[in-house]
């Protein structure tokens, strides 16, 4: 299993924030960590244009978003976004998408959210035939028609990771795409339904065996502060609450919620939740680092405290 760490969607002034994640993207290459995902939160940062600044302070490490909403754009200007940046950062660009959520798509951008495992098959079949370029592109399906070259292509491959929790999100992922993205599933969720699903959707359409990374919040605290974290942890990452699509993955696993999800106590015991991803099947694993404690100097100590101790586990997961 690889372990890489969640990048960007900091509080701040814009000019603090983008200094924090370059910051923060050196160290995790330094670090030896094998890949930094950027989310892309609604109020926040472009990640793919954030991903291109990371290219740049960058030279190994894989650089993923997580996830592009696909409603947003369409898939001929996606295409043309991620293969410019996947170029700038020497090809580590690792292109997540997905349908995203009702509350983001209807209630935030006034778009349609009808069908959206639908639209994502639809979207997907573009995006792949563009990112295979170049060549012409030529898709016709129920959504879009599409007759357009480009003259970009993609050395080496870009791979697109597809956001998918229910079953029919993963057949599409495991038949059209390289993965899955993940976030509120945990090992039980991930072993009996994603994991299964994605591969033999895979293995029928003939494809390699699918990426699964699974986001997962972590922190290093004494036995004692296990409970203070996990109600950190459902304090500040709360999405679950508003999301049907999260509410419907948890039902299938044993986190009640991203508390329960929570990766949390000393070194030994994050391992060893690590260890339970693996077993599950998670291909890549993507920390949310969640430091502890009262003031602004304890948050902080706290996080580099569980910097160096995710740096040092890094090596155990291999």
């Amino acid at each position: 299993m690889r372990l890489g760490v969640m990048i960007g969607a900091e509080r701040g002034d814009m000019t603090r924030k983008v200094t924090k994640l370059l910051a923060d993207i050196e160290w995790a290459e330094s670090a030896g960590l094998d890949t930094a995902w950027m989310p892309q939160v609604p109020d926040d940062f472009d990640c793919l244009t954030m991903v291109s600044l990371m290219g740049s302070r960058t030279s190994r490490i894989e650089l993923g978003t997580a996830v592009v909403p696909l409603q947003a754009q369409h898939p001929i200007a996606l295409a043309r976004q991620a293969l410019s940046v996947h170029a700038g950062a020497g090809g580590r660009l690792a292109l997540g998408v997905g349908p995203s959520h009702h509350w983001i798509i209807e209630d935030m951008l006034g778009l349609p959210y009808e069908k959206p495992a639908a639209y994502t098959r639809d979207y997907l079949e573009v995006l792949n035939a563009a990112l295979s370029g170049p060549g012409p592109v030529d898709v016709e399906n129920d959504t879009f028609t599409v007759h357009n070259p480009t003259a970009l292509g993609a050395e080496p491959r870009l791979p697109v990771l597809v956001a998918a929790l229910g079953p029919v999100m993963l057949q599409i992922a495991g038949e059209l795409a390289d993965g899955t993205v993940l976030w509120m599933a945990d090992e039980r969720a991930i072993g009996d339904h994603i994991a299964p699903r994605i591969n033999k959707a895979a293995e029928n359409a003939g494809r390699p065996a699918p990426r699964v990374v699974a986001g997962i919040p972590v922190c290093l605290c004494a036995n004692s502060e296990i409970d203070a974290a996990k109600a950190r942890a459902n304090r500040i990452l709360a999405e679950a609450e508003t999301s049907p699509n999260y509410q419907r993955l948890l039902d299938r696993g044993d986190a009640r919620d991203v508390g329960d999800l929570c990766a949390a106590g000393d070194e030994e015991a994050i391992l060893a939740r690590f260890k339970q991803f693996a077993d599950a099947g998670v291909t890549d694993l993507s920390v949310r680092l969640l430091p502890i404690g009262e003031t602004r100097d304890e948050l902080v100590a706290s996080k580099y405290r569980t910097r160096e101790v995710i740096a040092e586990l890094a090596k155990a997961v291999r």
